[in-house]
């Protein structure tokens, strides 16, 4: 979902988490979004967003960012999930080589099931735990540069390139759209009949409901 929508921000941007079950997207989504980290932290259960606002490039974007609510656990997730969605943070455990293998077939499901043009950045979470690392760097730089993906190591424990993470994806986002805009703005002026130009609509960003927790 990419609207403009009213005066308190410029646009709405769906962000999607995905990953194997307890990698930490739920602590990511809580320390981006309201600078928690939970280390109790139990199974998300139910459907799960939640919601934070930031400058990019002069703009005011508001992301909501959506978490897989445990249903990866069970292979569930559905093509709802991923409907509207303009970005997406795949997250894999650096201490769990079982998760970076699987980051594939998570791919190939955001591909089937996502918009072509949807943004994707790839992170290695939990990096405060080098000292049990079962996935190198540069093994996930190497599949990263193959698939086309940003890519990060983050710290949802130590907030660290958790901030970085979501401003690269919602940056990237924000030149997407504007180039659209723009090309439909040209396409407005050259238009032969006057006053005629060209609607982009990206996504409808009507009745979204949903809650947040902090649960990983």
């Amino acid at each position: 979902m990419a609207n403009r929508v009213d005066h308190e921000y410029d646009y709405l941007f769906k962000i999607v988490l995905i990953g194997d079950s307890g990698v930490g997207k739920s602590n990511i989504l809580s320390r981006f979004t309201r600078n928690e980290f939970c280390l109790e932290s139990k199974s998300t259960i139910g459907v799960e967003f939640a919601t934070r606002t930031l400058q990019v490039d002069g703009k005011t974007v508001k992301a909501q960012i959506w978490d897989t609510a445990g249903q990866e656990r069970y292979r569930a997730i559905t093509s709802a999930y991923y409907r509207g969605a303009v970005g997406a943070l795949l997250v894999y455990d650096i201490t769990k080589r079982q998760t970076f293998d699987n980051v594939q077939r998570w791919l190939r499901e955001l591909r089937d099931h996502a918009d072509s043009n949807i943004v994707i950045m790839m992170a290695g979470n939990k990096s405060d735990l080098n000292h049990l690392r079962a996935v190198a760097d540069e093994d996930a730089q190497v599949l990263a540069e193959k698939e086309g993906l940003s890519f990060l190591e983050t710290s949802a424990l130590e907030a660290l390139n958790i901030e970085k993470a979501f401003q690269t994806i919602l940056t990237e986002i924000y030149h997407i759209i504007s180039k659209k805009a723009l090309a439909a703005q040209e396409a407005a002026n050259t238009a032969t009949v006057p006053g005629q130009g060209t609607t982009i609509n990206v996504a409808d960003t009507s009745n979204i409901k949903g809650r947040a927790c902090c649960s990983s």
